[in-house]
């Protein structure tokens, strides 16, 4: 008797553990998931923080993000933090009670680029949050013990999800190679310009001139440590005379400029503005295909890279954030629990933009 009675608590519980499901274009419900089981080498983490990003707003507002489709209902959210419920069988690194960043992305450890390390570009890669794989806003998940990062105890867990988004700035960076001689462009200022510009200035980049269409967010970044701020239009007209502007601003050559939009005019303005022997680090993807003036930029030997996501950046932020060489806490604008009204609220708050930067969960 006492073993069935021990038997219907952990259906119980198993069915206690509920997700916010995308079903349509805004359309979200707060439903049932049921996880898969533990295994050897996996951690169950009770969800604590989750911040929404620009790409689960793109989910949420068009069922779509570049490529990707959502053609089933799927639990949505990426930048993820908890508190670990339960080890698997061969887990050493981690405790029932550690509090951890989750990185939500699991590579295939296969292929050549797994292989060499650039595992962000595995083609078998299962992301929370990007169709077909459900993401991680939910009460628990079950996650690979070694893509969850033990938060030190002065770093909250707010901040722990908040290392999704610094870790495309640090990738970013790395890919750049930002240091102590490099002055850096960004283009846009919302919270990937925003955490570029903490990173690039962590690295040691001397000077970091911003530029974005909106003065509400200029204010933000010129908080943050940006040296200028420049307002800029939208019309594509208007290049070359921003583009004298943006040197102006900077006092001495553009190293490196980050276009963290993705547009014809940022990514034209970033690769006129940057000196000759400089790079344009493309981070933003609004644009599957885009019109530039790429044949002048390659005769002054400007390099475009690119990046995705990126890779082995959890350890550093973690560092950044308990040294306090990047402060995240205000970028974090809205905060929201997890019911059905609040998850709507929340989405639609991000959806808007405006002053929200990000929108956070606390569960």
């Amino acid at each position: 008797m006492a073993h069935g009675g021990a038997d219907f608590m952990a259906c119980k519980q198993e069915e206690e553990n509920k997700a916010a499901w995308l079903h349509g274009i805004k359309t979200l419900k707060i439903q049932p998931y049921h996880l898969p089981p533990l295994g050897p080498l996996d951690v169950k983490v009770k969800i604590k923080a989750l911040g929404i990003c620009g790409s689960d707003v793109h989910y949420f507002k068009t069922m779509r993000c570049a490529s990707f489709v959502v053609k089933k209902p799927m639990v949505i959210g990426h930048e993820s933090a908890g508190i670990i419920e339960e080890v698997g069988s061969e887990v050493k690194s981690l405790a029932v009670g550690d509090r951890v960043a989750l990185e939500p992305g699991i590579s295939c450890r296969r292929c050549n680029l797994c292989k060499e390390g650039r595992y962000n570009l595995c083609p078998e890669m299962k992301f929370f949050g990007s169709p077909p794989t459900n993401g991680s806003l939910a009460n628990k998940v079950v996650h690979p013990a070694n893509l969850c990062f033990k938060l030190p105890d002065n770093v909250s867990l707010s901040e722990g999800a908040m290392c999704e988004p610094l870790s495309v700035g640090v990738h970013a960076c790395r890919r750049a190679q930002i240091g102590p001689e490099t002055n850096v462009l960004i283009m846009g200022a919302g919270p990937i310009g925003l955490v570029t510009l903490l990173v690039a200035r962590a690295f040691g980049a001397p000077r970091v001139v911003i530029v974005d269409v909106d003065d509400r967010r200029l204010s933000v970044a010129r908080n943050l440590g940006a040296d200028e701020i420049i307002h800029v239009s939208t019309n594509i007209q208007d290049v070359g005379e921003e583009v004298i502007k943006i040197q102006n601003a900077m006092g001495s050559g553009i190293d490196v400029s980050f276009d963290c939009v993705g547009y014809n005019k940022t990514m034209s303005t970033a690769l006129n503005a940057t000196s000759s022997g400089g790079k344009v680090c493309l981070i933003g993807l609004a644009l599957t295909e885009m019109t530039v003036p790429l044949t002048p930029a390659a005769a002054r030997e400007v390099d475009v890279i690119g990046i995705f996501r990126y890779r082995n950046t959890w350890p550093l932020c973690i560092e950044l954030l308990r040294t306090g060489k990047i402060d995240v806490k205000p970028l974090i604008t809205h905060r929201f629990r997890f019911s059905q009204e609040e998850v709507e609220q929340a989405f639609e708050t991000s959806a808007q933009g405006g002053d929200a930067i990000k929108v956070m969960f606390n569960m």
